[in-house]
């Protein structure tokens, strides 16, 4: 075998390889007495097939199988000689090859470029800190306070308005019969609550205990009980009793209602759970300051392949959505920066590249710092995607764990935030307060003009804006119990 190195141009490699004739032949000839001594033919006995025989019947199958293991033990050969750290899967093409004659191939690869890692303890990082929202803590414990405030029994005769608590049992019936899920007995519920089909609260505004009230409803046509669905139906609603609701205290008896110790406990449970919704938003803006300041230190050429994946990437992103109304049974593929303009495109070019360098630089700070992603590190990952899908806990575990590849791809992400951590660990870091406003003012990553070696991201949607964060983060404080019991078909939810 002959190895040529024919092309040597930034990270593209070439080399060209050559078996002769009479290497060929001998790697073929040796291949067939092998199958001669195994070969079953009718009329032979095993063997003892004639090699003309032999040759005869399995010499195409041989050659092929000859031909690929000799070009993948010359890939394998070529890239130990050369010492080549590849980027991407190399590519193995033969350029000329017939009986008695030479096979000729052409390997190209790219590799992978030599990456000076920047002084991190050099690096001067701002790291965004929220303060505690004490505007947003005051206000999620009111709101718990009105939600949980205490009731007393009305003693007095009067109607039921909305904001009373009526303490009723209910039969449902449709065109005169009853039906399963829809009967309960003893069941407190807040009117003006909105917890079950519409209709259903406002029929019992105006009742007295004692009464009993039919209140006719209509199922919603998308009630997910389908046999109920659009259905009319009458819940016969006996009125035991009316409780009103009292004045709304943030003290311990709240907290001891919430499952808190004390009124502290609770508070800081709040402070916590509203501080967390913001962690995702802090830890992306402190690792854009990473980004930023690594990038105006690196310039190295990157893989072309890795390069033209990414830009697809980022050129997907920001394209227009087009609508072509193409049949289903047509295949109409597009480019991936189809409907950008050529500035769109050079800022994709840029996103890329930048996405490149920065991924290619952290993997090398890891490898050489021999940071890797534990078994325990992902197993821990599958627990936490797994809490995401409340009551299919077990399932995303099973998946994972019946899926390797599926496991191997939370490494990538994790492996990046522990690099990130080691960069932090490394660097000087300041903790500098901003605001929630400020913190969702700007893109997870931030850029420089077009040109730079900072690039401008691709803007990605987000819902997290300050006020939606602070409703979702107290329904996780004290989430509402449901009541959920088979005799409920009355309920909106269940």
């Amino acid at each position: 075998m002959n190895i040529k190195e024919t092309l040597s141009e930034g990270l593209t490699r070439e080399y060209e390889i050559t078996f002769t004739a009479a290497e060929m032949d001998e790697k073929v000839s040796a291949r067939l007495a092998e199958v001669a001594t195994t070969a079953n033919m009718p009329g032979f006995r095993p063997g003892k097939v004639p090699m003309s025989v032999v040759k005869a019947r399995f010499g195409d199958q041989v050659k092929g199988e000859i031909i690929r293991t000799t070009l993948d033990d010359a890939a394998k050969k070529t890239i130990e000689e050369q010492e080549l750290k590849l980027a991407s899967q190399p590519k193995m093409d033969i350029n000329s090859f017939e009986d008695g004659g030479d096979l000729v191939a052409k390997l190209s690869a790219e590799i992978m470029p030599n990456i000076t890692i920047p002084d991190l303890a050099a690096l001067s990082i701002e790291r965004p800190v929220l303060p505690n929202d004490e505007a947003g803590i005051k206000e999620t414990m009111q709101r718990l306070a009105d939600e949980n405030r205490p009731t007393k029994k009305v003693e007095s005769k009067r109607e039921a308005k909305l904001g009373d608590v009526v303490l009723i049992d209910f039969t449902g019936r449709i065109d005169g019969k009853a039906f399963e899920g829809g009967a309960a007995q003893d069941h407190m519920l807040e009117l003006g609550s909105n917890s079950f089909i519409p209709g259903f609260e406002d029929g019992l505004v105006g009742a007295q205990v004692g009464e009993i009230v039919d209140v006719k409803v209509t199922f919603p046509a998308d009630y997910q009980a389908a046999h109920l669905a659009g259905k009319e139906a009458v819940f016969e609603c006996p009125v035991k009793e009316i409780h009103e609701k009292g004045d709304s205290k943030v003290d311990d008896e709240l907290a001891s209602k919430l499952g808190f110790e004390n009124l502290d406990a609770l508070r800081d449970a709040v402070a916590g759970q509203l501080a967390s919704q913001h962690s995702t938003a802090l830890r992306a803006a402190v690792k854009t300051n990473v980004f930023d300041q690594l990038a105006d230190q690196i310039d190295f050429d990157v893989p072309p392949s890795l390069l033209q994946s990414e830009y697809d990437v980022v050129a997907k992103s920001i394209a227009e959505p087009h609508d072509h109304n193409h049949n289903d049974d047509h295949d109409h593929t597009h480019a991936a920066d189809e409907g950008l303009n050529d500035e769109q495109k050079e800022e994709a070019w840029i996103v890329a590249t930048r996405r490149v360098r920065l991924g290619l630089l952290l993997t090398e700070i890891g490898q050489s710092n021999n940071i890797q992603v534990s078994e325990e590190d992902i197993k821990r990952t599958v627990i936490e995607q797994s809490s995401r899908f409340p009551g299919q806990e077990q399932e995303v575990i099973q998946y994972y764990q019946n899926n390797p590849d599926a496991m191997q791809q939370l490494a990538g992400p994790m492996f990046e935030e522990l690099v990130m951590d080691y960069i932090l660990e490394m660097a000087k870091v300041t903790d500098i307060e901003i605001t929630a406003e400020e913190l969702y003012a700007e893109p997870a990553e931030k850029g420089a003009g077009k040109g730079s070696k900072k690039a401008k991201s691709v803007p990605k949607k987000s819902s997290s804006k300050k006020s939606k964060t602070k409703k979702a983060a107290t329904k996780e404080v004290a989430p509402k119990k449901a009541a959920a019991k088979k005799n409920t078909a009355a309920k909106k939810k269940g």
